[in-house]
């Protein structure tokens, strides 16, 4: 069977009821509104009362009889018209099956067999038939659709009609359920929420819900019912006929009564077989069209639904059923003018049956070799058809609501998903019976199990695609032109896969390897052969097709082989670079404070898997270790990014200098104040660990190096120098090199600024020279300095790198001594007194970088101190001196003051910074009067 789509309740393509309505309910009521509309042939005859002799309260309309007796006929029009046979024979039996009414009755009448195969008890007709015969006796030349019936039952029927009070109750509320359906929750025609019959209406259903209503020929509560039910349900729409009462052609309500009297016309012994006398029993059930609002594409649509969904209840077993629905979707077809606009409600149910019956034809057609088979293919026939059908009309109805121009349909493209996925599932289906077989005969092992998986997958690939040209293509190719072509090549796909996962998976060239790669060559021509001869007369010869078959050129596997599982390593080292990343703390406690433990991991996968490529038995090694060189080379280099990405650069702690034209403001507050956010996974000695991992990293690029020229040596190569073979060969780590280096350098940067920007800004910037050069020395800043330089050079081992570190940390006191005399703010102001103390404590932070010719040589010291020694001098000149010297320079640079960040003593911008921080009026008054500049900037 066909897996019908999931669902939380049964699928109804017509709606909910919204009311606790049970199908024996729904069935009592259509069955009193077929009886009811019997009595007016065609919606437009009288109801007529005729009294009948042979059986009390037995009734009988006028016009076609509704008493005629019933025979078989063999020349159904309906049943021809939707292609369905005749009822089969039973076995051992030479005659149709006999209907329940032909058992006790050769010549019933519809009346009687209505009942009987709606499942109306005598009990219940009995006191239907004779209630409608009084609403006829009573109503005489007004039609049926002129009166709401469950109100007019309810007039004539009492409790004493009733074998209990409980049948009378629940009769009485069933038929109050009809009235709130038909005319407060589903009516035909919208009603306002505030319509006060409908509010009435409302409160007299809910009150008898709790409260029965007395009913019956003399109730005054039946009959204000009758007064408000007629002012609701006589409501018409412009032009239509004012007689009608609407008030059970709402949908859903109309189409659930409906599906009912059609169900009626299967056999209740056989459900899987329409009755012989469908035509008759059809022609009596469209007189409730009236009633029920219903019309012939309403009929056609219901009807698909009640076929449709007899099939699937009924187990799928009878094909017939099926094969109709697809017929009446063709009437649909034809029938279906969709830019002509069809009711909003015809189209949502149209488009939610057509969508139930697509999903459920795709279940079967995506795996159509699980569900169809040499004895059942006819059926694989009608559910294709069926399928595209639905979805044709489907795509043709949302063309037109999306007013849009009608697109060509065109089923060969959903044939060709079905033949794609019934031919993976054909194949998932090899494997997994393949490993539950292997698994089952483990210990008894044959010949054919002693055979490589892909051998035995090749040949039942090679069955398959035989069974598929003979049983299954025949049918596909009335929608597709190339069936066995699609087959074949999606097969030849899959197994592709497989054998290239098979290869990336082994470690060695075995007998068995070659095994596999001889059986897929053999299958691979066979496919593409079938392919060709399929494909002879297309458009393209076949081009396409072939084409879509890449080869599997079993010569250059050994390459193929080598580049995934070099692919695969790289991929492994790339995971272990980030887990292990995330993972890091650069803790300096952790492998003596030497570097991270990250690294570790890292380097010991890069030489695990230089190892294991040269003990791969290929004769490849040279040619193909640039390749793995240059992976691991780029995953090393993203652990190394990744590492110093964290910490930040140099120019994150540098301040920003204020401009002259800033300077022009009247700043409250220092020009320079720091704000950053702390990580401690960046903190100075955290800063040291990743120094030191990168020194290990380039000491042990050095070495694999090594061990890569030895492995080639002994494969042979072809020269034997150490560095001929690196550059002919490629060998070379320049990626990581390169990024170690600078990674060393930046985070040296970063180690000198953030220490003295950041780690020691309390003593430093916000300490330094505030509120005068004598009460707040450098001692406090030389003192945590010296702490972290024991720290450092602790740390950091290599004696060049530990150089590097010291040097960036005295370049960035430097600046940051030049910051706090000439960008230092308002709170510092010089005298011309404070020169010596401020060359001084300079001298003295000089002294603590040599350190008896312990951390940095003399030349290095000169090099970063000069451009202080330089400015110092300024400090010391007077002030008069100074704005003599500031406005020559300022003529001589054309009556302009240069912006610039670079210090220099004959630099006016330098000198001007010099005054706005000279603590006299002289230097006051010329500020302002020239500059328009504040004193202390």
């Amino acid at each position: 069977m066909i897996p019908v789509p999931p669902s939380d309740e049964p699928f109804n393509p017509f709606g909910h009821l919204d009311l606790d309505l049970s199908d024996s309910e729904v069935r009592e009521t259509a069955y009193e509104i077929f009886v009811g509309a019997c009595g007016s042939p065609g919606g437009g005859r009288l109801l007529s009362y005729v009294s009948h002799s042979g059986r009390l309260f037995d009734w009988m309309p006028r016009g076609p009889s509704f008493q005629r007796s019933l025979t078989f006929s063999s020349g159904s029009k309906v049943k021809r018209s939707l292609g369905l046979n005749s009822p089969k024979k039973k076995k051992g039996s030479g005659s149709a099956p006999v209907s329940p009414v032909n058992k006790t009755n050769l010549h019933p009448t519809i009346g009687e067999m209505m009942r009987i195969q709606m499942k109306i008890s005598d009990e219940i007709d009995c006191r239907v038939r004779p209630a409608l015969l009084k609403i006829a006796s009573e109503l005489v030349g007004r039609r049926i659709e002129s009166i709401v019936l469950p109100v007019e039952l309810l007039h004539q029927l009492k409790a004493s009609d009733f074998q209990t009070q409980h049948e009378y109750n629940e009769w009485q509320r069933r038929n109050f359920k009809i009235l709130e359906l038909g005319l407060l929750l589903h009516p035909k025609i919208p009603i306002d929420k505030k319509d006060s019959s409908a509010q009435q209406l409302s409160k007299i259903i809910h009150t008898a819900y709790e409260h029965h209503m007395v009913t019956g020929k003399h109730s005054e509560e039946v009959k204000t019912l009758r007064g408000i039910t007629n002012q609701l349900a006589c409501r018409s729409f412009h032009g239509d006929d004012s007689e009608m009462c609407h008030w059970a052609d709402g949908i859903p309500l109309n189409l659930r009564l409906y599906q009912f009297l059609l169900e009626s016309l299967f056999d209740i012994e056989t459900p899987t077989i329409i009755i012989n006398e469908i035509d008759e029993m059809l022609e009596f059930i469209k007189r409730t069209w009236g009633i029920l609002g219903i019309n012939q594409r309403f009929h056609n649509l219901c009807f698909l639904w009640v076929l449709f969904n007899r099939f699937l209840s009924t187990g799928q077993v009878e094909n017939d059923l099926l094969l109709a629905c697809a017929n009446l979707l063709l009437e649909i077809k034809e029938d279906a003018d969709f830019d002509s606009g069809f009711s909003t409600q015809y189209s949502k149910i149209l488009n939610s049956t057509l969508m139930f019956i697509f999903k459920w034809a795709e279940k079967g057609l995506f795996g159509y070799r699980e569900f169809f088979y040499r004895g059942n293919v006819e059926l694989m026939h009608i559910v294709l058809s069926i399928g595209l059908l639905a979805d044709e009309l489907m795509v043709e109805k949302s063309s037109c609501d999306d007013d849009m121009r009608k697109i060509v349909y065109e089923t060969s493209g959903k044939v060709d998903t079905y033949i794609r996925s019934s031919m993976k599932m054909a194949f998932s289906q090899i494997m997994e019976k393949l490993m539950t077989s292997r698994k089952s005969t483990k210990r008894q092992q044959t010949n054919f199990n002693q055979l490589p998986a892909l051998c035995v997958i090749a040949q039942e690939i090679t069955d398959i695609a035989f069974t598929e040209k003979e049983i299954y293509s025949p049918i596909l190719a009335k929608h597709h032109p190339l069936p066995v072509g699609v087959a074949v090549a999606t097969l030849h796909s899959c197994f592709g896969q497989q054998v290239k996962a098979f290869i990336s998976s082994v470690t060695d060239l075995t007998p068995d390897v070659i095994q596999v790669l001889i059986a897929a060559d053999k299958m691979e021509k066979c496919l593409v052969k079938m392919a060709v001869e399929d494909s002879f007369d297309s458009e393209d010869g076949g081009k396409s097709i072939i084409q879509e078959m890449s080869p599997y050129e079993t010569e250059i596997v050994i390459a193929d082989l080598v580049k995934s599982w070099i692919q695969t390593r790289v991929e492994i080292l790339t995971q272990w670079v980030h887990r292990n990343l995330k993972k890091e703390v650069w803790n300096p406690k952790v492998n003596q404070g030497q570097f991270g433990q990250s690294v570790v991991q890292v380097l010991r996968t890069i030489n695990e898997t230089l190892e294991a490529y040269f003990l791969l038995p290929i004769p490849l090694h040279a040619a193909l270790l640039p390749d793995l060189i240059n992976g691991l080379d780029k995953s090393l280099q993203d652990y190394i990014f990744k590492a110093k990405s964290t910490s930040g650069s140099r120019n994150k702690f540098l301040p920003k200098l204020p401009s002259l034209s800033q300077m022009t403001e009247n700043r409250t507050e220092d020009t320079y104040d720091y704000d950053y956010d702390d990580d401690d996974s960046c903190g100075i000695l955290q800063l040291c660990v990743r120094v030191n991992t990168f020194i290990y990293i380039r000491k042990e690029l050095q070495i694999f190096q090594e061990r890569v020229v030895a492995q080639l040596r002994s494969t042979g190569s072809r020269t034997t120098d150490e560095g001929n073979i690196v550059n002919y060969y490629k060998i070379s780590f320049n990626l990581s090199l390169t990024a170690c280096e600078d990674g060393i350098q930046e985070l040296c940067e970063v180690t000198g600024y953030k220490l003295v920007f950041h780690e020691l800004n309390h003593v430093f910037w916000k300490g330094l020279y505030i509120d005068g050069a004598s009460s707040s020395r450098i001692e406090p800043f030389l003192e945590e300095l010296e702490e972290n330089l024991e720290k450092i050079t602790g740390i950091v081992h290599d004696d060049s790198v530990r150089t590097r570190v010291i040097t960036e940390i005295m370049r960035a006191s430097c600046d940051g001594f030049l910051l706090v005399l000439l960008a230092g703010g308002h709170s510092r102001n010089f005298t011309l007194q404070d020169s010596f103390n401020i060359q001084e404590d300079f001298h003295l932070l000089v002294d603590l970088f040599w350190s008896h010719g312990d951390r940095l040589p003399t030349e290095l010291i000169s090099k970063f101190s000069a451009p202080v020694e330089g400015i110092l001098p300024l400090f010391a000149t007077d002030t008069e001196t100074l704005i003599q010297q500031c406005k020559t320079l300022a003529v001589d640079k054309g009556g302009r003051l240069p912006e610039s960040g670079e210090w220099d003593r004959n630099d006016p911008n330098t000198i001007l910074r010099v005054l706005c921080h000279r603590d006299d009026r002289v230097a006051f008054k010329f500020l302002k009067n020239n500059f328009h500049l504040p004193k202390n900037v």
